[in-house]
């Protein structure tokens, strides 16, 4: 696939390449909009970026765009593509191109234009009788563009600002072959299926109420489900060495001045007065585990020094962009602070990655690594930074674990390793992180006396393993549909008393297994047995134990199990040791 760049050369790679991919779908944006030019002459273009999973472009519509015009667009788009127009990429100086589209009357685009520096070239993309002031790459030709999609309009303030006006915002999916959109489309009807927040309510695991936008309420299964995760946690922590502990939920201003996140992370931030000083409700809990570290004296014997937290925090994100547990206000990060010398950085950096990929196993989880370099709002030294960067590329490298470089996307305080997992269905997440930091230790004048008797400043590691809980709760239930291991599952075993004459032997049986640490629930409703499996296996509990007269008498249960086979779901009657070897 021919990619044309900015300087007029081309680039040849596949699709599967992240920069190919991304120059495909900008093309198809560039297709979207002249689409919809030819069909509304009159429309205003915004900006049509390639995004995670396609592409968008906004527009401003003198009438109401809605779902029933997406057809029309489509069909004129696959017009174009079977035109083959090839693209061609010209530079304008800023007063020309400013004067261009001025006549073209495209108000957004010149308000673009107006925010570039003096002097800069401006570079324009053409494909047949459209054209689009752009920076590129594209790729050479439309017609390489097999199939498209358009799959939904929303409603987008223009550059993200409240205060400008609502653009219609067109996405769209398109690929090389008809066969990749096929698979792409039937993996939305799955995600469809499978969305943690329909699940969530159905399963009764947790709720999103009005009350607290961005803020969800966990329901008794779906907090038995996050204990788990707790318990698993605190379990593979205490093993490796990690103390925990608990910070406050807010702090005053002075401290995240210290830390830089109220120059740097300000907007993210819920603040309040307290005794007439600001305070703000932590939005990550790093400056206060500064805190704890800072309240004792420390010797190099002390370190690494590895500290834990299950912090709850609070950011503030726009209203837009909240999706049930995966993006919401408040959530719980499995925070972990781990404060070394320099020459321990590299063998904690591995043991943090060793963590993660036992972690990710646990769940079935395949995934890949993503460094994080440098960003432009970045505090710290040319030095540290590249101190830093060049010990996380050698700790992955010292243990074979590829890693693809993503440019500037770093903290601010330090670069970071980021572990993007893949779900059941192939979707990516980013959960885990490694972020190494050499600037909040300083700026705090964090210390530790030397093998030399002299004072040092330790070198700090902040990471997480599931990231947010919540959020890693809901890419469990999209991972698993809701057909938890039985490990996971909040209720595991689900008691079927076939008539009301049997519940008396089936409370018995509820408190052996209980006993026995199994988590197991009565269906006690006068209903016949097999509406209560059917029930059971929409409750998505892994066993079902269903108790008569035989199993009463003999002091058994006849198990059947929610994912076998048709002809393989009835394992028969056992004693409840049995059922214990089978979890």
């Amino acid at each position: 696939m021919k990619v044309l760049l900015k300087d007029g050369s081309i680039y040849e790679g596949n699709f599967e390449q992240k920069e190919v991919q991304e120059a495909f779908w900008h093309t198809s944006a560039h297709i979207l909009a002249q689409a919809v030019k030819r069909l509304y002459p009159n429309v205003k273009c915004g900006i049509g970026p390639a995004i995670e999973n396609g592409f968008y472009y906004d527009f401003d519509f003198d009438f109401p765009f809605g779902e029933e015009h997406l057809a029309a667009v489509e069909e004129e788009m696959q017009k174009i593509v079977k035109e083959s127009l090839s693209l061609q990429v010209k530079e304008m100086s800023r007063e020309d191109a400013l004067s261009f589209m001025e006549k073209m009357q495209e108000p957004y685009k010149m308000e673009m234009i107006q925010g570039l520096p003096e002097g800069e070239k401006i570079s324009f993309y053409r494909q047949g009788d459209y054209v689009e002031f752009c920076a590129g790459p594209h790729i050479s030709n439309t017609c390489q563009v097999k199939a498209i999609k358009l799959l939904s309009v929303a409603g987008a303030y223009w550059r993200g600002d409240e205060k400008n006006p609502v653009l219609t915002r067109i996405y769209g999916i398109s690929f090389p072959k008809a066969s990749e959109l096929a698979r792409y489309l039937n993996m939305l009807e799955e995600a469809k299926k499978r969305d943690h927040r329909k699940l969530g309510k159905e399963l009764g695991l947790f709720a999103l109420m009005e009350e607290g936008p961005g803020l969800p309420f966990f329901l008794p299964k779906g907090l038995i489900l996050k204990n788990l995760l707790i318990d698993y946690w605190r379990k593979i922590h205490d093993r490796e060495g990690y103390v925990e502990i608990s910070t406050p939920i807010m702090l005053n201003k002075h401290l995240w001045e210290t830390s830089g996140h109220w120059d740097n992370y300000r907007e993210n931030m819920y603040t309040l007065e307290v005794d007439e000083e600001e305070f703000a409700i932590k939005p990550m809990s790093c400056p206060g585990g500064m805190l704890v570290y800072k309240s004792q004296p420390h010797s190099y014997r002390d370190l690494p020094m590895r500290v834990g937290e299950l912090g709850i925090v609070h950011r503030n994100e726009k209203s837009g962009t909240l999706h049930g547990l995966m993006r919401a206000r408040c959530f719980q990060q499995d925070d972990a602070h781990i404060f070394m010398t320099q020459e321990q950085v590299i063998p904690e950096i591995v043991n943090v990655a060793r963590l993660i990929d036992e972690v990710y196993k646990k769940f079935g989880f395949e995934y890949a690594v993503e460094l994080s370099t440098r960003p432009e709002n970045s505090i710290g030294s040319d030095e540290d930074w590249e101190l830093a960067t060049e010990a996380l590329a050698k700790a992955m490298e010292s243990i074979n674990v590829p890693y693809v470089v993503n440019e500037g996307d770093g903290a601010f305080y330090g670069p970071k390793l980021d572990f993007h997992l893949k779900d059941s269905i192939g979707r990516t997440w980013q959960c885990g992180t490694i972020q190494l930091d050499f600037q909040l230790p300083q700026r705090f004048g964090a210390e530790y006396i030397g093998a030399d008797g002299e004072k040092h400043r330790p070198i700090m590691i902040h990471r997480v393993l599931f990231g947010s809980i919540e959020r890693f709760i809901g890419i469990l239930i999209e991972h698993f549909a809701g057909k938890f291991p039985a490990w996971l599952a909040p209720v595991q075993v689900k008691l079927l008393p076939v008539s009301d004459k049997y519940l008396d032997y089936a409370q018995k049986v509820m408190e052996d297994m209980k006993a026995k640490g199994i988590r197991v629930e009565i269906d006690k409703r006068s209903e016949k047995l097999g509406y209560k499996i059917r029930e059971a296996r929409m409750d998505k509990v892994p066993f079902m134990a269903i108790l008569g007269e035989k199993e009463q008498a003999n002091g058994t249960i006849s198990v059947r199990m929610r994912d076998a086979e048709e002809d393989k779901q009835d394992l028969g009657e056992m004693k409840i040791e049995e059922l214990l070897k089978l979890f």
